[in-house]
């Protein structure tokens, strides 16, 4: 009798604005797969529900321990605040046979595949620089220091995705970056 398949670890990356959040949508919409929701230090802004956006009221100390503990598979510093990913939110969806979807950054992102070397890794990647600062733009929500910050981010996470992810998939249209994901993920994966 062989073991239960095991579901896949995927890791979907890419820089702020790129659209990371609509494919990761589409793809949950369409697929049996779950969703890693991040812990985090950051306090919930007005717009953002527990547990959907991220697990809130987590302290730093918190935090700390969990990592300490091993209880943390990935995590990064951003503006002043903590994000990571808690095992017992992902592992036992994987070992039960659910692929299991991290929206997480270069740093979680080269964490996870240097733990888990089997796991899927999907960069999103914007047509050029130029057209994430249009978007990021619309949004909106960007002052001119942080879109500035964040296309200095973007540029440095553009020039390591080749070495980092198993896939790069350029968002010049939203249909289309989706179907990519998707195609990428009927492929066939490798049990361990």
């Amino acid at each position: 009798m062989s073991a239960s398949p095991k579901g896949r670890l995927i890791v979907i990356s890419g820089p702020s604005g790129v659209g990371k959040s609509s494919i990761v949508d589409a793809v949950l919409a369409r697929t049996d797969a779950r969703f890693s929701v991040s812990a985090t230090t950051r306090a919930a802004r007005p717009d953002e529900v527990e547990g959907t956006d991220y697990a809130f009221s987590m302290t730093r100390e918190e935090f700390g321990a969990l990592r300490e503990a091993g209880e943390i598979l990935e995590w990064a510093e951003y503006g002043g605040n903590l994000y990571g990913t808690l095992r017992r939110a992902v592992l036992p969806l994987v070992e039960a046979g659910h692929d299991v979807i991290l929206d997480i950054e270069n740093e979680g992102a080269k964490q996870i595949r240097a733990a888990f070397g089997d796991a899927l890794m999907i960069f999103i990647a914007p047509p050029g620089l130029e057209n994430l600062a249009k978007r990021l733009t619309a949004r909106g929500d960007t002052s001119a220091e942080d879109m500035a910050r964040r296309l200095g981010v973007a540029e440095d996470q553009m020039a390591e995705a080749y070495e980092v992810f198993d896939h790069i998939v350029v968002n010049d249209d939203l249909v289309d970056a989706i179907a990519s994901v998707l195609d990428i993920l009927k492929e066939p994966h490798a049990q361990s």
